[in-house]
């Protein structure tokens, strides 16, 4: 009996059995495929009919590109090179790039000042939108890049954007520490400080022009991708701060802020921006002194900007309605006051809720900037409509030259909209 008991002791392992591998079907590419492509009758369908489709348009891009010519002085020889292959003639590229970045009529010797304004863009805006990963200290840098952003592109001499950068810092000092306190009234308070000395430092420096100047370029002269730059990031980053106070103007108790701001969010809303842009060109210089010269670049900045600050307010003026009432109480408990309460508390929380929207408006606004090819002006789609097709080396080149254009909006445009997708995960829009 003694025996029996002593054999009937349980095994107690001190040891962990290490987990089984999970079942070939339910791990790694052919898990994703069964969940994403393969997840019943009617997925299965839609994916079959989708590698269809994408075979079909595969197997006439891909020969396409492969047998395309990229070295040929016309079409001509483009052609007889091909001999009908069926590739493309991206030789047009190769000889006309220059003119599809910079415009035709921008000095070859100075291509180098827009390329460094644009590499020095990605310095200048890394501490803006990367805030978390370089220091604060990196916005000067950002402050000062547009007046140097000018100085490269434009040229002249170096005293006019300095002159005007200090009028910037004045006008900014003035109004957001004396007057109102506000960092919204600062910074147009230093836009119009500076635009002011702008002006008058063209006529203080007209006596020294040859100090630390570069050689002026004019605005009809600027052309190509460039002239898309340009317009896309002056005009986001000037209307997201006039969208935001249009956006609380419309939400104000003042009877005549809140007319004025809905009369003009509703009334550019309705009108279509082709309709603005010739505005610009045409109707404005009827509003001017005669004699006065009025930018052609500037008076298209100026309608776009005001163009996509009604549609931001609107986005804007979604974010704050999306926000609960108790966050207002929350700031009148503190003893707040109301700039000091929206720039605490409630527009960080508008402004993360309405990401998704303004950068839906930023994108649209960057394609929009073709539309200035109809009041002529030379853009990268003016540059193929005009001197490129017209020209009898390249009269019939279409699918190459808007392709190529088409690949450098997408570029642009997808990197806004990744970046968007990246700072609504560092900033957690969905609140939990």
């Amino acid at each position: 009996m003694s025996d029996m008991h002593s054999h009937s002791v349980g095994f107690v392992r001190d040891s962990v059995i290490p987990p089984a591998p999970p079942p070939a079907l339910e791990s790694g590419i052919v898990k994703w495929m069964r969940t994403n492509l393969f997840a019943g009758w009617s997925n299965t369908l839609l994916t079959l009919v989708a590698l269809y489709a994408l075979y079909l348009v595969l197997s006439v891009l891909v020969p396409w590109i492969t047998n395309g010519v990229w070295n040929a002085s016309n079409i001509r020889e483009c052609r007889e090179i091909m001999q009908g292959s069926g590739g493309g003639c991206f030789a047009v590229i190769a000889d006309r790039w220059q003119q599809l970045i910079f415009g035709f009529q921008y000095p070859e010797e100075s291509y180098w000042r827009p390329s460094l304004a644009f590499i020095l863009l990605f310095i200048a805006v890394a501490p803006l939108l990367f805030s978390k990963i370089f220091p604060r200290n990196l916005l000067i840098l950002t402050a000062v890049y547009p007046f140097l952003a000018f100085y490269l592109i434009w040229g002249g001499s170096i005293l006019i954007p300095i002159m005007a950068m200090v009028g910037f810092g004045a006008g900014y000092l003035v109004y957001s520490k004396l007057v109102t306190n506000s960092f919204a009234a600062g910074f147009f308070g230093g836009v119009a400080a500076a635009v002011v000395v702008w002006y008058l430092g063209g006529f203080i420096t007209g006596a020294m022009p040859g100090f630390l100047a570069l050689e002026p370029v004019a605005s009809r002269d600027m052309g190509g991708f460039m002239l898309n730059m340009i317009l896309g990031v002056i005009c986001v980053s000037l209307s997201l701060p006039f969208g935001i106070l249009l956006a609380l103007g419309r939400q104000s108790d003042l009877p005549v802020v809140k007319g004025i701001c809905v009369v003009f969010i509703e009334f550019v809303r309705g009108v279509p921006l082709i309709t603005l842009l010739f505005v610009a060109n045409v109707v404005l210089a009827y509003f001017l002194p005669p004699g006065t010269s009025f930018d052609l670049i500037l008076r298209v900045i100026i309608m776009i900007t005001l163009f996509a600050s009604a549609y931001i307010a609107e986005v804007i003026r979604g974010g704050l309605a999306a926000l609960p009432k108790g966050q207002y109480e929350a700031a009148n408990s503190l003893g707040l006051d109301y700039t000091q309460s929206m720039r605490l508390i409630i527009l960080p929380q508008a402004l993360k809720i309405s990401i998704p929207g303004i950068v839906n408006v930023a994108v649209g606004l960057f394609k929009d900037t073709t539309l200035v090819s109809v009041i002529s002006m030379f853009d990268i789609v003016g540059l193929i409509r005009g001197p490129i097709l017209a020209s009898t080396d390249w009269n019939g080149v279409y699918w190459e030259l808007f392709g190529f254009a088409a690949l450098l909006f997408f570029i642009v445009c997808y990197g806004i909209s990744q970046y968007s997708q990246w700072l609504e995960r560092q900033l957690a829009t969905d609140h939990r």
